[in-house]
């Protein structure tokens, strides 16, 4: 018997532990995993791990002294004898030839306090279960206490329930004993569907060639060669694989054994949840990618995207009202005071478009309420342009990302898309365009016409006063001469000529400030409409690749072991 324990502690490495800590730490890797990915990635590609969380969370909160072991065979494997056998009681129906086994039946070592609980959660129905607490003062019964032992519906059943129920009661399940006979051991479908599967499940699995009495002492280790051959190429290498007899208390010793040690252990309900942590993971690896960290998209991007943010606002428009209103209302302050009336008869350039910065407005553009703009709306090609813009963005974003996160990026980057028109009209709207306050030279200037004009003024009044004294008759006063010119046609000619003068030499200052005044406002209106791009476009980018670092640096802490 030591032989045999000693082989079974090797088979089911023994000595390779799983500390429970470590495994809380990568099932709660898995959750922060699903945490960050929710949203992003399909749901049909998350679902294993969700299974996999609910399930673990679910095993653990249960009983951990007891240890579910589940018999699983084609039809005629004889698992159900294998499961008498083990309990020693008749309380499986046996059957060769057609599928006996429909439900699963459960036979419960010890007091089943705890084991109801876990059966309830396995679905076993009540009247399925077997208790063997009467039993445990024999000494070879004692070492199976905690063990609670399956017997499941035949996985080839011509009834597709009890497939599906053998599926389900697999994932379930801490340890599998696969039983196969001398005559299907070699069945495609068991290989391919079932142990093929279980190859991250290494330690949580065991094969028995069952009715091993049918064949002959040189029959008998050929078999078990070939379907060691078969194991190995299922990726099953190292699971054991025992010969048993039903029929015979000694042909089961070596599978009590392994049970036995497995009980004791309280190691493989562990074993297993590490298991599908590592099946659940390498499934999920794919959209994880490298380690290297996401740089988001680059500025060529960023500026391409503020561009066509800034068309799509009608900046240029904007800009363009700017330097217009700016040189109407220069030659409204600063030219000949005659004609600015008629200059002020012209309609403001920012006006016509409801621009904050209209004479007469609060110098605050926030204690200025701006319901909108009349800034004409975008053309087909700016709106196209934003369009390859918002694309530009998200593909450079994820020029890096596995399979599943490029869609995430394109569609966070599109997600608020409709709320742009509007949020860029607000910010039109509210920007400081700095043409709130009149410069103070236009004040210096304009006290200057008005003095050259009233000069003028004054000598012309002067003349025409002489001139009605003359037409009185009345004695012509004499002007005063500076030269050979009356001081009165001096005044009037000056005050003209000096009129004219200064407006000619404002003129280009005004065309410089003009263009000064129309590039401080593409700053801010770009500027604005930048931090526009950054919320409405660049910030949900940013949290989906904030997302992907998360969810990646959680799946790695998931495969450390």
């Amino acid at each position: 018997m030591s032989n045999v324990v000693g082989r079974m502690r090797g088979a089911f490495r023994g000595d390779q532990r799983v500390d429970p800590d470590v495994l809380l730490a990568r099932l709660d890797a898995v959750r922060r995993f699903l945490a960050a990915a929710d949203g992003h990635l399909p749901d049909s590609r998350l679902v294993s791990a969700h299974t996999l969380v609910e399930r673990a969370g679910t095993r653990l909160a249960l009983s951990r002294d007891h240890t579910v072991v589940a018999l699983a065979g084609a039809t005629g494997s004889g698992k159900s004898s294998l499961f008498n056998g083990l309990a020693r009681l008749h309380l499986s129906p046996v059957g060769v030839r057609r599928p006996t086994t429909g439900v699963a039946h459960a036979c419960v070592w010890g007091a089943q306090e705890g084991a109801a609980r876990l059966l309830d959660w396995i679905g076993v129905l009540p009247r399925h279960r077997f208790v063997r607490e009467s039993a445990l003062d024999a000494d070879d019964e004692a070492a199976l206490h905690g063990l609670v032992l399956l017997d499941l519906p035949d996985f080839d059943s011509v009834q597709w329930s009890h497939r599906l129920e053998v599926d389900r009661l697999l994932g379930l399940v801490d340890l599998v004993v696969w039983v196969v006979d001398p005559q299907k051991y070699a069945d495609r479908v068991i290989h391919t569907n079932y142990l093929g599967e279980f190859h991250r499940h290494r330690d949580v699995t065991l094969v028995v060639l069952n009715q091993a009495d049918r064949l002959s002492p040189a029959e008998l280790p050929r078999v078990l060669a070939d379907l060691r051959r078969l194991l190995d190429a299922d990726g099953l290498e190292g699971v054991p694989l025992l010969a048993t007899t039903a029929t015979d208390p000694g042909g089961i010793v070596e599978l009590r054994a392994a049970l036995e040690r497995t009980v004791t252990e309280r190691q493989a309900a562990l074993r297993r949840l590490a298991g599908d942590v590592d099946t659940v993971v390498a499934g999920l690896d794919e959209l994880v990618g490298s380690d290297r960290p996401t740089t988001g998209p680059d500025e060529a991007a960023k500026s391409e995207l503020t561009r066509a943010l800034a068309g799509t606002a009608g900046v240029p428009a904007v800009t363009e009202a700017v330097q217009q209103a700016y040189r109407h209302r220069a030659a409204a302050s600063t030219g000949w005071p005659l004609v600015r009336g008629w200059r002020r008869l012209r309609p403001d350039p920012m006006r016509r478009l409801h621009l904050p910065g209209a004479p007469g407005e609060a110098t605050d553009p926030a204690e200025s309420l701006v319901a909108a703009t009349s800034v004409p709306d975008p053309t087909a090609a700016q709106r196209s342009a934003l369009g390859l813009a918002i694309r530009t963005v998200a593909d450079r974003a994820a020029a890096e990302l596995p399979a599943g996160w490029p869609d995430a990026v394109a569609d966070a980057a599109r997600s608020r898309l409709t709320d742009l028109p509007d949020a860029l009209d607000r910010v039109v709207a509210a920007t400081d365009l700095g043409m709130a306050r009149r410069p103070l030279w236009w004040r210096l200037v304009g006290a200057g016409q008005w003095l050259v004009t009233l000069a003028a003024l004054g000598g012309l009044g002067w003349l025409v006063l002489g001139y009605v004294l003359r037409a009185l008759g009345l004695p012509d006063p004499e002007h005063p001469m500076v030269g050979v010119v009356p001081v009165p046609t001096l005044l009037l000619l000056g005050g003209l000529l000096a009129g004219l003068l200064l407006a000619a030499l404002t003129r280009p200052v005004v065309r410089w400030g003009a263009v000064r005044a129309r590039r401080r406002a593409d700053q801010r209106l770009t500027a604005a409409v930048a931090a526009v791009g950054d919320e409405y476009v660049l910030a949900p980018v940013r949290d989906v690749l904030a997302n992907y670092a998360v969810a990646r640096d959680a799946l790695r802490d998931a495969t450390r072991r």
